[in-house]
């Protein structure tokens, strides 16, 4: 459900022409670069045979770290190489490159990168309330069906809250790295206080996955018992009803039998019968409200 970004923070001056996408930072915002000229932050989405080469022998990122960073398992960290340093950390999946950058008041790489992060957060934070808004639509369900489709999608999501999880504990260890090595990295006093607050967000992010995951896993042993329930009341209520149908069929059966009963030679012995058999029938109808079963 998440995969993952790697991103080098550097002197502007090591970037060079971008194979993908080119960024520059102009008036405190983000801005594609134009005719070809080389930016301040390259972007590289599943970069091909030729770009990690590119990456690798031109930028010099540790190829290690650039597979790492293609690896959708590798947990988040920060790197310190001999000219840049190597971060990764976690995303969710659906992460649309049209958001990545919209970003005001940024004035260096290391604002861009704080940025990213953040906008993760928040990404994961409305992936999360998804999930629990798709749980209460499936609780509703549950309550009046007795298929398994809805308790196996309900597993799903609580199956991906745990890989959220993961992913959210994974960046909030690599916050706290940044953090504490804040002025190797060249974090400005702006940067640093806008890091606790990334830090803050992470954590409710995490309380939050771990609410609806400790909620999820305690309801669905309660919610398949709300299916098996479903099932034996309506196995019950075709209970009653054979019997209300079996109780006519036995009076009728009784007064069809070819011997001499009573009633043989009454002139209304059809409708005393059928009388007979109806009230049965009324009587189990009766007890059936009156015991609420």
């Amino acid at each position: 459900m998440y995969d993952n970004c790697s991103y080098g923070i550097a002197d502007e001056k090591q970037w060079v022409f971008a194979m993908l996408r080119q960024l520059n930072i102009i008036d405190g915002r983000l801005v594609d670069s134009q005719n070809g000229s080389p930016g301040a932050v390259c972007v590289y989405i599943a970069p091909d045979e030729v770009e990690r080469k590119f990456l690798v022998e031109q930028l010099k990122v540790d190829e290690h770290t650039l597979n790492s960073s293609l690896d959708p398992d590798e947990p988040s960290r920060l790197e310190f190489e001999p000219e840049h340093v190597a971060m990764i950390f976690k995303r969710p999946k659906r992460y649309s490159s049209a958001d990545n950058f919209p970003f005001t008041k940024v004035q260096s790489v290391q604002d861009v990168v704080l940025r990213l992060i953040y906008r993760s957060i928040s990404h994961f934070v409305e992936h999360i309330r998804g999930i629990d808004a798709i749980s209460g639509e499936l609780e509703q369900q549950i309550y009046v069906s007795m298929e398994n489709k809805h308790l196996v999608h309900l597993f799903m999501l609580e199956k991906s809250l745990v890989y959220y999880l993961n992913a959210i504990n994974s960046n909030g260890m690599l916050i706290e790295k940044l953090k504490n090595n804040a002025a190797k990295i060249g974090f400005s006093p702006e940067n640093i206080e806008f890091l606790d607050d990334i830090l803050i967000e992470n954590n409710q992010c995490r309380i939050q996955t771990e609410i609806y995951s400790q909620v999820l896993a305690s309801l669905m042993d309660a919610r398949a018992s709300i299916v098996s329930n479903n099932l034996n009341i309506r196995i019950k209520a075709l209970t009653l009803i054979t019997i209300a149908i079996m109780l006519p069929t036995l009076v009728v059966s009784i007064f069809s039998m070819n011997v001499r009963i009573p009633l043989e030679e009454h002139p209304h012995a059809f409708w005393i019968i059928a009388l007979l058999a109806t009230f049965s029938a009324t009587i189990v109808g009766f007890l059936w409200w009156r015991k609420k079963w």
